[in-house]
Formats: C-alpha cells, sequence, structure tokens
C-alpha cells in the first residue's frame, strides 16, 4: 500500500499541472492561500482538512477510505441514518 502522505503531494501537483493551472490559479478557485497550495505541494504535514478538500474537489479528485473494519463501519453508519 502506497503512504497517503507521501503519493498526495505529487497526485495534487499532477493534476494541477493536467488542468493548466498555476498554484495561484488553483488557490484563487479553491478560495485559498497561495502558500496552502505550494504547502500541500511540498508534503507539508499540518495543512487544515478543510484546506485540503477544497483543494481536492477543484481537482476533482477523491478519496476512498478503506480497511477491515470499513464495512462495518458503514453498516453501522447507514443504520443509525436510518434512524
Amino acid at each position: 500500500m502506497v503512504d497517503f502522505l507521501e503519493e498526495l503531494p505529487g497526485i495534487i501537483r499532477f493534476h494541477r499541472k493536467k488542468a493548466g493551472l498555476t498554484q495561484a490559479g488553483l488557490a484563487k478557485l479553491a478560495g485559498v492561500g497561495k502558500t496552502a497550495v505550494f504547502d500541500v505541494e511540498k508534503g507539508k504535514k499540518t495543512t487544515q482538512i478543510d484546506t485540503l478538500g477544497k483543494i481536492l474537489r477543484v481537482l476533482n479528485i477523491g478519496v476512498e477510505f478503506s480497511g477491515p473494519l470499513m464495512v462495518e463501519y458503514r453498516r453501522q453508519k447507514n443504520a443509525r441514518d436510518d434512524r
């Protein structure tokens, strides 16, 4: 399994460039500062989760969670949501 935090900066940079965006352009579309985009692309580990979410949404990148307990988690979550 590839480490998410090691892979993410390259994924974001790749998508940004393929979209023809500068760091400043991506920041403007995402409603974050240019420094935030720079930090994410450099792998800074203290990036706010909401900032990361805004950048991922603009680039149309989804995140999927997997693990041995995810099926059970989703089952319990769906049961709670159905109440």
